[in-house]
């Protein structure tokens, strides 16, 4: 098989990917929530700021400063469209961690 007979194949991959439902209630929370500038800014902000937060190599107070993020932002999280949206990222991020699980074993790759 060919490198462009393994693109096309990708390609093919990633519209049944589009179709699930996983990744199109992502896709419907995404556009709600960018109908919103302003908040949708915030959003990739908590975002930016977790994924930080989580790659961190001193973890010496993370716990702390974890707990003290999730404070920070525990009244922004209980609006319904960033926790929707939240949700529904979440649950399309474990879909591709799924599919790659799935993919890397498939082709014995240590």
């Amino acid at each position: 098989m060919s490198n462009a007979q393994i693109e096309e194949a990708t390609k093919k991959f990633a519209a049944y990917i589009q179709e699930s439902d996983t990744y199109k209630e992502y896709y419907r929370q995404r556009e709600k929530l960018k109908r919103q500038p302003e908040l949708y800014e915030k959003v990739n902000e908590y975002r930016q700021r977790n994924f930080d937060l989580q790659n961190e190599t001193d973890s010496e107070d993370l716990f702390d400063r974890m707990e003290a993020f999730e404070r920070e932002y525990a009244k922004f999280r209980e609006n319904p469209l960033v926790e929707d949206f939240l949700r529904a990222e979440l649950a399309f991020c474990r879909l591709m961690q799924e599919i790659n699980v799935l993919l890397t074993a498939e082709i014995d790759f240590e």
